[in-house]
């Protein structure tokens, strides 16, 4: 699963070369204008998945094999407060291209919740991909998964802590691989004001933090950050 990582690293590197000077759902507009869908198709869109009424959208390539293919759960950004499938749909098309079929949910946000419905629904979006996966072509088998600032977040958080998969009756090993692209891994004591809205209530703040959960045996991983970063600073990152 090395080369998944890899393949998943490369997709999330050119996607990070962009996205922060033009933000994510106008790259959306400008991928579909200069044919970024071409070879992609979207085989479901606004699935409803797990307890809460949430919807996601299945991507895959429109040629090639039709069964078997590597399967990767995405999971886009906007700070636990915004963020949606269609502001993101340029990463879909992306993981689509190179030969993934591509599972992008939305999860619920602040201020309707706090954490940790958000890694709740991550678990369910989880649990929704191993049950039917296959009728889109994907191998439940060969999961990896990625995101994108708070969807980074949740990508280490299913990763690394087993407990919220297993509340949802699925093995944590299920994951092959995580790419976690300008993700928050380490930010308590929480400082910013969107942490602390996310986070509060939280019976041990310690145990929200994806650090706190690092340990040898983990799938590989790839973080990603950037130096520049305004929004997660490179010390809550690495």
């Amino acid at each position: 699963m090395r080369r998944v990582a890899i393949v998943i690293a490369l997709v999330v590197i050119l996607i990070a070369g962009t996205a922060f000077t033009a933000g994510p759902g106008t790259l959306s507009v400008l991928d579909g204008i200069m044919g970024g869908g071409r070879g992609t198709a979207r085989v479901r869109e606004g699935v409803p998945f797990g307890t809460h009424g949430q919807k996601l959208d299945v991507w895959r390539p429109s040629g090639g094999a039709k069964t078997g293919l590597p399967v990767l759960i995405f999971w886009y950004g906007g700070g636990w407060v915004h963020g949606s499938r269609s502001a993101y749909a340029f990463a879909a098309r992306a993981y689509a291209k190179a030969g993934y079929v591509v599972v992008m949910p939305d999860y619920r946000k602040v201020p309707e919740v706090r954490f940790p419905a958000f890694l709740q629904d991550g678990a369910e979006a989880v649990k929704w991909t191993r049950d039917h996966i296959e009728a889109s072509g994907g191998d439940p088998n060969r999961i990896a998964v990625a995101g994108h600032s708070a969807g980074a977040y949740t990508v280490a958080m299913l990763t690394l802590d087993p407990r919220w998969l297993r509340a949802e009756g699925v093995d944590p090993r299920i994951i092959k691989a995580a790419v976690g692209l300008c993700g928050p891994y380490d930010f308590y004591p929480f400082t910013a004001r969107r942490a602390i809205d996310a986070m509060q209530g939280a019976a041990d703040p310690v145990m929200t933090q994806p650090i706190h959960f690092a340990r040898r045996d983990a799938p590989p991983m790839l973080l990603v950050s950037a130096g520049d970063d305004t929004q997660v600073k490179a010390h809550n990152a690495d």
